[in-house]
C-alpha cells in the first residue's frame, strides 16, 4: 500500500516525500540529490497546498506548527475609516498585502485589528530595539492574557506572539519559519535586503502584513515585496487624512538667499565640481552616476579637489546664515508652541543648541538623556528640540505643532517621516500643524527639495504643471500643499469575508 506524502519543514524550506499523485505540485518542486526527496521553498508553503487541496491531493502537513490562540483585546478604539478600508482591503487580498499610511496615522493599530481579525501565532518584525519595545509595551496593553515576547536586545523568547527585530528575526530565520501563521513587517521597506529578505523566504505563513509609510526603495528592491509579502492593498498620504485621523496641516517651503559672499564661494566650487563631472562624462542625475563620481574622485588629485568642492558647496547651502535668522522669526512666532528642528548633519544641530540653548539629540546621546530629554519634551519643560536623523524612524517622539526642516536629503521616506512628527492629533481636535522646509534658494539643496517632491522644473507632465498652478505663493513662502481643500480617494470595498484561505475548508492553512 502506498504511502501518504508528509510535508515536512526543514531550516526554511519544505521536504515533500514520497511524492504524491498528479501535477499540482511539480511546479514548486526541486529535486535535492543530497536527500534524494523533493524540497519546495517555505514562501511557496500556501500556494501549495492550496493546490494540492484543490486537487484532493491526500498528503500529511507535518510543516507547520503554528496555531490558533486566544486574542482577547482590553485596549480597542473606534477605528478610523482609513483603518476599517485597510482592513478591509487586506482581507480581500486574502491577508496578505503592504498598507501604506503616513507617520501617525495608526498603523500599529491596525496591525492589532489585522491580529485580532486572524487570531494565529504571530511574528512582528520592527528595524529598532526602540520600536521593539513600544511594540511590547502596546501588544500587552493590548493583549493581557496573551503570552508577547521579545526577540532581540538580548531576549530570545519564543512565544505566540514574538516581537522581533529585522537583524535578529534573520538570524533565527531557519527556526522561526514554520512556528507563525501571521507575519506583520513594520516599515516592510527594510525587508528587501540581501540579509533581511530571508525572514519572508523561509517562513511558511500563510497570512502577511507589511506596514510603511514609504515603501519605496532608491535601488527599486520595493518591487520584491510583491512577493515577499503581497502586492500593496490600500495607499493614504497625509494630506488625505488631515482634520480627520491627523491633525490639520500645510506644509511650508521658506526659500533663503545666500549671502554675496557665500554665493560668489558657492559658484566657485560648483564650478570646480563641474568641470570634472563634464571632463569625466559623469551625471550627478542618478545612483550609479554619484557612485562613479565617488571612484573617480579617489584616483586624481582633480577628482579629489572635485569631490572637496562639492562637499564645501553643500555646506554653505546647508549651513547658511541666513537660514539660522530664520529659524529665529520662525521660534519667536510659534512660541510658546512645541517645535522640533531636523538638519543633516550633527554641527549644525550642536550650533543651534548652542546659539538658541535648546536640547539636542544625535545618534551621539546616550540612550538615558535621551529619554529624559523626550520626557521633557512630551510634559512641557522643553519647548524646543533639535535632531539630526536620530528621530526620523524608530523612535516615539512626543507631540508637536511645528517642524522646522533646516537641512535634509531628498529622501521622501525622510520627509514623510519628519512631517508625521506634527500630525499626532492627540486630544487636540482642532490642532493645525504646520512644517516648514528651509532651502536656500538657487542651490542643489533646491533642486533636491524638488525632486523629492516629484516637481521638475522642465518639461513637466501637464497635470503636474496644473498642480504647480495651484500653489500659493507669497514672496519666498510656498505652500506646498495645505488642508483647506477637500481629498477624495476611493476607498476600499467594506466587505466581510469568514477567514478561510479558499472555498473547500482548508486542512493546512486554518487549523492545527
Amino acid at each position: 500500500m502506498a504511502r501518504t506524502p508528509t510535508l515536512t519543514f526543514d531550516r526554511g524550506t519544505l521536504i515533500l516525500h514520497p511524492p504524491p499523485r498528479g501535477r499540482a505540485w511539480m511546479d514548486f518542486a526541486t529535486w535535492d540529490d543530497r536527500v534524494e526527496k523533493f524540497r519546495i521553498p517555505a514562501i511557496q508553503y500556501r500556494a501549495l497546498v492550496e493546490a494540492m487541496q484543490a486537487q484532493e491531493i491526500n498528503f500529511i502537513d507535518e510543516a507547520k506548527a503554528f496555531y490558533p490562540i486566544e486574542l482577547v483585546p482590553s485596549l480597542e478604539m473606534e477605528p478610523y475609516p482609513h483603518q476599517s478600508e485597510a482592513l478591509a482591503a487586506w482581507k480581500l487580498a486574502g491577508r496578505q498585502g503592504v498598507v501604506v499610511l503616513p507617520t501617525a496615522a495608526g498603523k500599529t493599530y491596525l496591525a492589532q485589528m489585522a491580529m485580532q481579525a486572524t487570531p494565529r501565532t504571530t511574528l512582528i518584525v520592527v528595524p529598532t530595539l526602540d520600536l521593539m519595545h513600544q511594540w511590547y509595551a502596546h501588544l500587552k496593553a493590548a493583549f493581557p492574557d496573551a503570552e508577547v515576547g521579545l526577540l532581540g536586545g538580548g531576549s530570545r523568547d519564543r512565544t505566540p506572539v514574538l516581537v522581533a527585530t529585522y537583524d535578529s528575526a534573520a538570524i533565527h530565520a531557519e527556526s522561526l519559519g514554520n512556528l507563525y501563521a501571521l507575519l506583520i513587517f513594520d516599515e516592510c521597506h527594510h525587508l528587501p535586503t540581501d540579509f533581511s529578505r530571508v525572514i519572508a523566504e523561509y517562513a511558511i505563513a500563510p497570512y502577511r502584513l507589511g506596514l510603511s509609510a514609504t515603501p519605496e526603495r532608491t535601488d527599486g528592491k520595493h518591487a520584491d515585496l510583491n512577493f515577499l509579502i503581497g502586492r500593496e492593498v490600500y495607499r493614504k498620504r497625509a494630506e488625505d487624512l488631515a482634520g480627520k485621523a491627523l491633525a490639520e496641516h500645510e506644509v511650508v517651503q521658506i526659500k533663503v538667499k545666500l549671502s554675496q559672499n557665500e554665493r560668489e564661494k558657492y559658484t566657485q566650487l560648483i564650478q570646480v565640481r563641474n568641470d570634472f563631472l563634464k571632463q569625466s562624462k559623469i551625471s550627478l542625475g542618478s545612483l550609479q552616476g554619484w557612485q562613479t563620481f565617488v571612484q573617480m574622485s579617489a584616483r586624481s588629485q582633480a577628482g579629489r579637489r572635485a569631490m572637496l568642492a562639492h562637499r564645501e558647496a553643500k555646506e554653505i547651502a546647508l549651513g547658511t546664515d541666513g537660514k539660522i535668522r530664520v529659524l529665529a522669526d520662525i521660534l519667536t512666532e510659534h512660541y510658546p508652541e512645541r517645535v522640533l528642528i531636523f538638519t543633516a548633519d550633527n554641527a549644525t544641530v550642536y550650533h543651534i543648541s548652542q546659539n538658541f540653548l535648546v536640547p539636542a539629540i544625535t545618534h551621539q546621546t546616550p540612550v538615558k538623556e535621551r529619554h529624559e530629554i523626550l520626557t521633557k519634551f512630551r510634559e512641557g519643560e522643553f519647548k524646543t528640540l533639535v535632531a539630526s536623523h536620530v528621530l526620523n524612524e524608530g523612535v516615539d517622539v512626543p507631540a508637536a505643532s511645528v517642524a522646522i526642516i533646516l537641512s535634509g536629503t531628498g529622501s521622501t521616506r525622510e520627509y514623510i517621516q519628519r512631517l508625521g512628527r506634527v500630525l499626532r492629533k492627540g486630544k487636540d481636535n482642532k490642532k493645525q500643524a504646520i512644517l516648514y522646509e528651509v532651502v536656500a534658494e538657487d542651490t542643489s539643496e533646491e533642486g533636491t527639495s524638488a525632486r523629492r517632491r516629484g516637481v521638475e522644473k522642465k518639461n513637466e507632465p501637464p497635470r503636474r504643471q496644473e498642480h504647480e498652478e495651484k500653489r500659493e505663493k507669497k514672496g519666498n513662502l510656498q505652500v506646498i500643499y495645505g488642508s483647506g481643500k477637500e481629498k477624495s480617494l476611493k476607498a476600499a470595498e467594506q466587505l466581510e469575508i469568514n477567514y478561510k484561505v479558499q472555498k473547500k475548508p482548508p486542512i493546512n492553512t486554518d487549523e492545527s
